[in-house]
Order: C-alpha cells, then sequence, then structure tokens
C-alpha cells in the first residue's frame, strides 16, 4: 500500500490539525486575549459612574478611565485582528485541504463505485458539505471560544467586582439554555443531512439535464423536466424550512431567559444599590458584564447550527473516505518500469458486483509481441469487460492475466496503464484545445509526435480546416464535433503515446467505411511491433487481425482467422453474411442515386 492510500486511512481532521495545530492555538490564545481585553469594560465604565456622582469631579481620573478604554479598544481590535487571520484563514487552509483529499480519493476509487453513486450527489460532497465543515473549524470555534472566553471572563468579574449573590440568581435561567441548545442541536443536525441530500438530488438533475439537453429538445420534454424540477426544488426548499424552524426557536428562547436575568437584577440589584452593599457605578458593571455574557450566548444558535452542520457533514464526508478499492499495488513490483506486448488470458471468469450471472467464463488467449487480435459479438457477449480487466479497472478473480510471463497484478497501475493506449467507446472529450486532448495536458509530446498522431487517425484534415487548428477550443464531451471526429480524436490520444499494448473498443463504429480503411491500415503501421487489441461490431475492423475471437454470452464460440471463420460457417460467417447484404445494399442504393 502506498503512502497516498495509507493517507486516506488516517482521520482527515486529525491529520489536518496535526499539521496546522500551532496556528490553531495562536489563534486560540489571541482569542482569549482578546475577550480579557474587553472584560476591562464594563468595569472601566462603572468607575466612571462612581467618579461622576461626586459633588467634585475628579476630571484627571476621568480622562485617565476614558483614555483606558480607548486603549482597551485598540487592543481589542489588535488581538482580535490577529485571531480572525489565524483561525478564519486557517479554516480556509482546511477547505482546500479537504477538497484536495476528496479528490484524490476520488481519483483511487474503482471503477464500480461510479457505476453507484450519482453526480450530482459528488458534487455536493465537494462544495456543501466540505463549506459546513470549514464554517465548524473557522466561525465555529471562534464563536465558541469567544463565548466561553468572555463568560468565564465576566462571570468571575462579577463576583469578584460586584456581588457572588447578584450574580447566582441572574444566572439563574442558564440551565434552561442548556437544555434548549442540546435539544435544539440534535434536530439541526438531522434535518441538515436532509437538507444536503436534497442538495445532492438537485445538483444531479441539473448536472444530468445540462448534459442531455440536447436530447431534451429533440423529445420536446422541456416542461416535463422543469415539473420535474420543481418537485426537487419544493423538496430542498421544504427541507430548509423544516430545518430553519428548529434552528430559529434558539435565539429568542436565549433572550427570554436572559429577559428574565436582566429582570432579576434590576429587581435585586436596585434594591443592593439603595443599602449601600453595591455602588451605583458596580450596578451598570454588571449589567455591563451580564449583557457581554448575553451576547455570545444568544449567538450559540449560530453556533449550534454550523457545529451541527458541521458534524452532518463530516459524517458524509467520512461514509466517502470509508470507501476503498481492491485495485491496488500492493503486490505489485515497483523495479517494473515498462510492460511486455505478450498477453496471456486462463481459465479467465469474471462477473461485476452484486450480479448472480457471469460476464466472462472460462477465456483463455494467447497473444504475441507484435500481434493482433480481433474481438468481435454481439452486444453484451463480454467483449468491454474483457478489456476492463485488462486495465486492472476490476480485479480478476477467477483465472489469471499475464503480461510477459508476469501476472498482471505485478505491473504498478501506473506502468500499466500508462504503457496501454485505450480507446473506450464513450470517446470522453474535455472542454480544452484539439492539442490538449491528444497530448492529455502532458507537455512531453512535441508538435510533431501531436501531428503525427492527427494523420495517423485521419483527423489531421479536420483539424486544419478549423480556425485555430490545434489550438481550437471544443466545447463540453466534444460537443461540437460528430462523432467520428470524437472517435478520431481518442484515437490520436492513444497513438500519441506510443504505447506496448493499443486497444480500441468499438472505436471506428461512428466513421464511414473509407475512412475505417485507412485507420486501419495506419494501425496496421503504428502496431508493427506493438501488441493490438481491437474489439468491434463490424467485421470490416478485425479481418486483418492476426487472430479473431468471437464471444457470444461471455464465451469464445469460435477463434481463427478471417478465412478460417468465414469457412466455418458459424457465428462469424453469419455475422459476415449479413453485414455483407447490407454493405451491398447500400451501394446499390448509392449507385442508384
Amino acid at each position: 500500500m502506498d503512502k497516498k492510500e495509507t493517507e486516506m486511512k488516517g482521520n482527515i481532521i486529525v491529520d489536518f490539525l496535526k499539521m496546522y495545530w500551532r496556528e490553531y492555538i495562536i489563534g486560540v490564545l489571541f482569542l482569549i486575549l482578546s475577550a480579557y481585553i474587553q472584560s476591562f469594560n464594563p468595569k472601566l465604565l462603572g468607575e466612571i459612574i462612581d467618579l461622576l456622582k461626586g459633588a467634585d469631579i475628579d476630571r484627571a481620573g476621568i480622562l485617565h478611565k476614558l483614555s483606558m478604554l480607548v486603549l482597551a479598544a485598540l487592543l481589542a481590535f489588535g488581538a482580535r485582528y490577529v485571531w480572525r487571520g489565524y483561525i478564519i484563514g486557517n479554516a480556509r487552509n482546511m477547505e482546500c485541504y479537504l477538497r484536495q483529499r476528496l479528490f484524490r480519493h476520488f481519483q483511487s476509487l474503482p471503477v464500480q463505485f461510479y457505476n453507484n453513486r450519482k453526480t450530482g450527489d459528488l458534487i455536493a460532497y465537494a462544495i456543501n458539505d466540505i463549506s459546513a465543515v470549514r464554517m465548524a473549524f473557522g466561525p465555529g470555534i471562534a464563536l465558541v471560544v469567544n463565548g466561553i472566553g468572555i463568560s468565564t471572563v465576566s462571570v468571575v468579574s462579577m463576583v469578584r467586582s460586584v456581588n457572588m449573590k447578584l450574580t447566582l440568581m441572574s444566572l439563574l435561567p442558564i440551565p434552561v439554555i442548556i437544555v434548549a441548545m442540546i435539544a435544539i442541536g440534535r434536530l439541526v443536525q438531522i434535518r441538515f443531512r436532509t437538507v444536503q441530500e436534497s442538495f445532492a438530488a438537485i445538483s444531479d438533475r441539473v448536472q444530468e439535464n445540462i448534459s442531455g439537453i440536447r436530447v431534451i429538445k429533440s423529445y420536446v420534454q422541456e416542461k416535463q423536466e422543469v415539473e420535474n424540477f420543481d418537485e426537487l426544488n419544493e423538496r430542498i426548499r421544504k427541507a430548509n424550512i423544516r430545518m430553519v424552524r428548529v434552528s430559529s426557536l434558539l435565539s429568542p428562547m436565549i433572550e427570554v431567559c436572559f429577559g428574565v436575568s436582566f429582570m432579576i437584577n434590576l429587581i435585586y440589584g436596585s434594591s443592593l444599590v439603595r443599602e449601600n452593599v453595591i455602588s451605583l457605578g458596580d450596578f451598570v458593571a454588571f449589567n455591563g458584564y451580564l449583557a457581554m455574557v448575553m451576547t455570545p450566548i444568544i449567538s450559540i444558535g449560530r453556533v449550534i447550527n454550523l457545529s451541527q452542520k458541521g458534524i452532518a457533514s463530516y459524517k458524509r464526508l467520512a461514509e466517502i473516505f470509508k470507501e476503498t478499492t481492491d485495485i491496488t499495488d500492493e503486490k505489485s513490483d515497483k523495479s517494473l518500469e515498462n510492460i511486455s506486448g505478450d498477453i496471456e488470458i486462463q481459465g479467465l471468469s469474471f462477473k461485476y458486483p452484486g450480479c448472480a450471472d457471469y460476464s466472462l467464463r472460462d477465456i483463455d488467449i494467447k497473444l504475441e509481441k507484435g500481434k493482433t487480435l480481433g474481438i468481435i459479438g454481439k452486444t453484451g457477449s463480454g467483449k468491454t469487460t474483457l478489456v476492463n480487466l485488462l486495465l486492472r479497472l476490476y480485479k480478476v478473480e477467477e483465472g489469471s492475466i499475464k503480461l510477459g510471463g508476469r501476472d498482471i497484478e505485478r505491473y504498478p497501475l501506473e506502468v500499466l496503464r500508462n504503457d496501454t493506449g485505450y480507446v473506450p467507446q464513450d470517446n470522453f472529450l474535455f472542454s480544452a484545445s484539439i492539442r490538449d486532448n491528444i497530448n492529455f495536458f502532458k507537455d512531453i509530446y512535441s508538435d510533431g509526435d501531436i501531428e503525427r498522431a492527427a494523420r495517423l487517425s485521419c483527423i489531421y484534415d479536420n483539424i486544419a480546416d478549423l480556425p485555430k487548428g490545434f489550438d481550437t477550443i471544443i466545447g463540453e464531451r466534444g460537443v461540437n464535433l460528430s462523432g467520428g471526429q470524437k472517435q478520431r480524436l481518442s484515437i490520436a490520444r492513444a497513438i500519441v503515446k506510443n504505447p506496448s499494448i493499443l486497444i480500441l473498443d468499438d472505436a471506428l463504429s461512428a466513421v464511414d467505411t473509407k475512412t475505417e480503411e485507412m485507420i486501419i491500415e495506419n494501425l496496421q503501421q503504428v502496431l508493427q511491433d506493438k501488441t493490438g487489441i481491437i474489439i468491434a461490431h463490424r467485421i470490416s475492423a478485425v479481418k486483418h487481425a492476426d487472430e479473431i475471437v468471437v464471444m457470444d454470452h461471455g464465451q469464445i464460440a469460435e477463434r481463427g482467422s478471417h478465412e478460417q471463420l468465414i469457412a466455418q460457417g458459424g457465428l462469424y460467417n453469419e455475422i459476415y453474411q449479413e453485414q455483407f447484404k447490407e454493405e451491398m445494399r447500400r451501394r446499390v442504393e448509392d449507385e442508384t442515386e
């Protein structure tokens, strides 16, 4: 298990705090210092009141107290600036760190994980959930520490500087506040999780609609999709309102409790002033301290929201980080830097996780370096599954795949996939320049390499006709290109790697017959000293292969050269005759026109 995989096993928050604990400690210390400095204000104000009520006003003493108030304000400003920089700024570091860890983790997860997850849900993890955790460890921590610091200093000052009995009586409603905080906090966490799940659903619907907008318009489904979206939108609105109804209870409850505290203070405190137990200045200072205690506790409603949202989001993130892959480099030999083109498959059987039926059964293939294997068969016969196992997108459980006599698991994943050129069925292209789509954002290929790959894949002339040539930006998923152009760009991307093994999975289905013949001819040149695997539905794409296997229901039904398979008169011949008749019909139609 490599370093990255080991890192994923740890607690993401603990890992972050291990790196940035010093910054948090400095921030917390300055936050406490800020709270301590603020505690001087009520006392100084009370002393000024006592100086003003005398017959002879001590102007020098008042100016001194006022200057102390100004100094305290300046010092509090400085301390506040520092702690916000450390705590709030550190929360942004956490957001970046979590998003980086999450994205890296996404890259490590197996294909099966993405088969069972919706894109919108994964986007919600990367945006909403990480933001909620960041708020909990930024403003959340600041409010908690500031509240505890100010409340502690204020209560101590109330006891030491004014009157213990008055303090205890004024704080009688506090237990009610604590009980309310605990009860409401639990409800907020539960309901926020529902909000996040609703956000994931609506994100997924938006993403699907944008990606499939052409299909939606073609089938005149705009109205139905708007109605479906309205339902999701209403669901998230209701989920948010349910959460707000709970969270909005806390602040009013706290204000009512402190209203009782101020009433007790007004009645009992004023009697102590009349009895000369405390001075008028002490009474004013006590009210100031009580207000200082009230402010952070009222904001505890926000703290509860932030913390419970953060906890709910962290639990969701933790579930994702618990996801693991069984495709690892644990058994690999790190000294292997490239792969041999010889492929030997023995007794290979495979069924997808959660499926009862086998997709492949008892597959035996031996392909020497420099040879090309053609694979043909009906849809669902197991052709792509075989390629997925060759690329180790799934784990080989029954049978074996060997490259150059070594088990495929002996090759590090990076070496295996770097030295294999693969053109998948879906031909995914990025919203970037044609050059970047061919070199896959790697600067290791020269312009000559890119141009050669484009010529071999018969896409060069199309690129040359574009206003900016190779620097032309194509739309998302290559939306402004035809299906054939997408396939040829994907072939160029595989060729430019100069891989030991080149795999084309139905990569010529969208090109015309003439272009197909040109590409096949070019591929024969490319594959002279490489191992090739060409999967196709059309026999014309595989008939030049050194060996052809015919797949049927996950098994090899026939094998041999094109001529041998035609002579056998089996499934391959049936496919050939059917396609031959179709081709002849098209030619007749073309000649008639």
